[in-house]
């Protein structure tokens, strides 16, 4: 297998990653604005009892309690954010795909300031999901770069 058939695939592989979260953060923000005008505790409660999900669980109780507290203003918030993180993923999936350079810089940059948030996040509540997420956006934000430098030479003659 050439060398740039090995860049390909990381590549590609990177594109659906971010492809995904996008779109998953798409469903997130239309999500949100649904539950604009409703009691968010009450709809999500509503979704635990069709996924079956056992409600008296600690950890539902303790993110039904929070999101008792969401009000409107709350959700306009959270859909903007998630909107604009979801624009972000889908761009750089897109981008990654089309193996066009910009793409490359701009998943580095993007991933290598959010690296900063994830380490508070772990240091304030450790947790396994966590620490997965922290060194798969590392090992993105190191094989990129690595690409980059490899492919310097390919993209400066186009």
């Amino acid at each position: 297998m050439t060398q740039k058939m090995k860049g390909s695939r990381g590549l590609l592989l990177i594109a659906a990653f971010k492809l995904i979260k996008g779109l998953a953060l798409l469903a997130l923000a239309i999500g949100a604005l649904k539950l604009l005008h409703k009691d968010v505790a009450a709809e999500v409660a509503q979704w635990i009892d069709i996924l079956r999900v056992d409600p008296h669980n600690h950890y539902i109780q303790e993110a039904l309690s929070k999101l008792g507290m969401v009000d409107d203003r709350k959700l306009k918030e959270l859909s903007a954010g998630t909107f604009f993180y979801s624009g972000l993923f889908l761009t750089e999936g897109v981008g990654l795909a089309l193996r066009k350079r910009w793409a490359e810089y701009l998943t580095i940059v993007s991933t290598a300031s959010l690296l900063p948030l994830e380490i508070y996040e772990i240091v304030d509540k450790v947790s396994a999901p966590k620490i997965v997420v922290l060194l798969a956006n590392i090992a993105i934000v190191v094989y990129l770069v690595i690409e980059v430098r490899r492919t310097r030479e390919t993209h400066s003659t186009r």
